[in-house]
């Protein structure tokens, strides 16, 4: 896992967790980490300006997956407040690199790394339009401290 410089700005997503969330333990499932971080991430480009229904149909880009990795720390419960913390690591031509964590409190629970490639309706590769792409770099280069752009919950 890249461990982004304290330098770089972090979005906030706060969330609970529901029972739908969890297994029969009260236990949140693995996968829902995932979803989590893509809540996350929607949110981060919706505050940047840029809602990905806008950017399908105005632009007809569209974002997926392409690699990730998740380390799963601890476990969250039912009930848990949680946020899901996304740093933007890296802007290439048609790929997003994002440092993603889900914590209770100070305790990371689930440290994500996830790569996303930007694409067309056609499902090839497309490179980032250049309003979000300098919205990505401004929150990747900034110089900001994280605790002044951080959203509380």
């Amino acid at each position: 896992m890249t461990t982004a410089p304290a330098c770089v700005p972090v979005h906030t997503l706060p969330l609970r967790v529901y029972y739908e969330d969890t297994d029969a333990s009260g236990i949140v499932y693995y996968a829902n980490y995932l979803k989590f971080a893509e809540r996350g991430r929607t949110e981060m480009m919706r505050e940047l300006g840029f809602a990905h229904s806008a950017i399908a149909a105005e632009l007809g880009t569209l974002f997926t997956v392409r690699r990730l990795s998740a380390d799963y720390r601890a476990p969250a419960r039912l009930d848990d407040r949680l946020t899901v913390a996304t740093r933007v690591l890296e802007v290439g031509g048609a790929t997003l690199l994002l440092d993603q964590q889900i914590r209770r409190s100070d305790t990371v629970l689930a440290a994500i790394e996830i790569l996303v490639a930007c694409i067309g309706q056609d499902g090839r590769p497309r490179r980032i339009p250049g309003g979000l792409r300098a919205a990505l770099n401004s929150a990747a280069h900034s110089t900001v401290t994280p605790s002044s752009v951080q959203k509380t919950p």
